[in-house]
């Protein structure tokens, strides 16, 4: 099935339609398509091999899609890729940083393959070393830098060719917390001054806190698209989770009877987990249990809160994402 959803009102930085892409009988992604709001910030959220380094390669004109379309700010990637590329600028997953440049060094070379006016390239470079908070360092070799600084660097290449749109894979793969937390206001600041960012990550968190929309990515395909707090909302008021004992009754029993409580409104199993989402715990909680017991299982435990957004992705793939695996190969 393929999920699109309408930007709301303003321009489109990106409108991608049917794309697909296929390695012999295998299709890395799978007729996928959405639009992207110029100045938001646009999340690709799933596991490891979901999809979401390839359409991001044939997004930045990398690859080339066995099939559909993809435009950016109205240029076709396949039939005008170089226009793409003036328009857009890309952090990778793998570092490209020299340990023996200093940072402003990594720019200059930059700014000279980009063929960037010589009067304006170092007050360009002041720019984005301010805006990513590099200043100080700036003529310090990278060998000396923190992981975190050099992230930081990676964005600021990413930025040298003042791109409208940025596409940032995995920005923060690897990071201790107080550098991913930096990072992310970077990439806030970005947003400030209308550049549209396209991130893919498998950290939940990343998604939740930084982007306007994301979709939910899995096996290729697009699963859902919305703002995190719209799709949370959407799953109910809250979650109540039943971890059952090993028995050897069959789950469908308990989920149909569970199913036809009046405060019910999903439930998903998932070998002796049950997902169940209702609408007001205080009047679910107890004709749940009582269900559970009169059907014959026994509860290891059980807990209730409000939807996240692994609750989203286990709603809508049917199972959870693993958000800790580390480097997407795809």
């Amino acid at each position: 099935m393929c999920v699109t959803q309408q930007v709301p009102d303003g321009s489109t930085a990106i409108e991608v339609v049917g794309l697909t892409k296929r390695y012999d009988k295998v299709d890395a992604i799978s007729d996928i398509s959405f639009q992207i709001k110029a100045g938001e910030i646009f999340g690709l959220l799933g596991p490891n091999g979901a999809g979401k380094t390839t359409t991001t390669r044939i997004l930045i004109t990398i690859l080339k899609p066995t099939s559909g379309t993809a435009k950016i700010h109205g240029h076709d990637i396949v039939d005008d890729p170089t226009t793409v590329r003036q328009m857009i600028g890309y952090v990778p997953q793998e570092r490209a940083i020299d340990r023996f440049l200093t940072g402003r060094e990594h720019l200059l070379l930059l700014s000279s393959l980009y063929h960037l006016p010589k009067h304006d390239t170092d007050r360009r470079i002041d720019e984005i070393l301010k805006l990513v908070n590099l200043e100080e360092q700036a003529d310090h070799p990278a060998r000396n830098y923190s992981g975190g600084m050099k992230r930081k660097l990676d964005i600021a290449c990413g930025l040298i060719p003042n791109p409208k749109v940025l596409f940032l894979d995995e920005p923060t793969l690897g990071l201790d917390v107080e550098s991913r937390f930096r990072i992310w206001e970077h990439v806030r600041d970005l947003k400030k001054r209308g550049i549209t960012v396209v991130m893919t990550t498998n950290y939940l968190d990343e998604a939740d806190q930084l982007c306007d929309r994301i979709a939910v990515m899995d096996g290729g395909r697009i699963r859902v698209i919305g703002a995190p707090a719209e799709l949370k909302a959407n799953l109910g008021g809250a979650l109540i989770s039943v971890t059952i004992g090993e028995h050897e009754r069959s789950l469908d029993e308990l989920t149909t009877a569970l199913k036809a409580l009046p405060d019910v409104r999903k439930v998903n199993a998932n070998g002796t987990c049950l997902q169940i989402f209702i609408e007001t715990p205080e009047r679910a909680l107890s004709p749940v249990l009582q269900s559970v017991m009169t059907v014959g299982h026994r509860v290891e435990s059980i807990d209730y809160h409000r939807p996240c957004l692994d609750d989203v992705f286990v709603a809508h793939t049917g199972h959870r994402m693993h958000s800790d695996t580390a480097h997407e190969n795809e």
